[in-house]
């Protein structure tokens, strides 16, 4: 699938993907929700996610914190309170060790939790993305605090591309308990 340039694609994109992977979740077997997961055979997987989640709970929280980014950069930006998309003190260099920080938030979290909180952050998401015109959406620089990036592609970067991103965890995860 294309990465969106429209806000119709944004909303058609985040909303199928997210079926796409709740419908992949509702699918997980009980030995592929118990496994830890553990990626450390695979060569390929040297990025610090592969590490770092270590079920499908963290890998929700992760889509749920980053969520909460968007809505609360949006939010403050519109509301005057200029604010940078990633909070201090991290940049794009250091993310990593913003989502650390999410992991470890999230540890005394359930899944139920997880899947309850992700539901409804992306709930907000979607309704926020509606509220912004194609134009407002798509075209650059609209809005100094997006940095000259159209702010659509922050939308589609913490929905439908997240959730590919989560959805390519979860099949490598299965692939390894079908192994076991």
């Amino acid at each position: 699938m294309s990465r969106p340039t429209t806000k119709t694609d944004l909303l058609t994109a985040a909303d199928g993907q997210f079926k796409k992977l709740n419908t992949m979740i509702s699918e997980l077997t009980e030995k592929e929700l118990t496994t830890r997961y553990d990626f450390s055979d695979d060569a390929k997987k040297k990025e610090a996610h592969w590490k770092r989640d270590k079920n499908l709970r963290d890998v929700l929280a992760h889509l749920y914190e980053w969520h909460q980014l968007l809505l609360d950069w949006v939010h403050s930006n519109q509301n005057g309170e200029e604010m940078p998309f990633l909070p201090e003190p991290y940049n794009w260099r250091t993310y990593g060790d913003m989502n650390v920080q999410f992991w470890k938030k999230h540890q005394n979290t359930s899944l139920e939790e997880a899947k309850d909180m992700l539901e409804k952050s992306h709930r907000e998401v979607v309704h926020l993305a509606e509220t912004f015109s194609n134009e407002e959406l798509f075209s650059k620089g609209v809005y100094k605090w997006a940095g000259g990036n159209a702010l659509g592609s922050y939308f589609v970067s913490v929905t439908s591309s997240h959730y590919d991103w989560a959805m390519k965890k979860l099949k490598a995860h299965r692939k390894i308990c079908k192994g076991k």
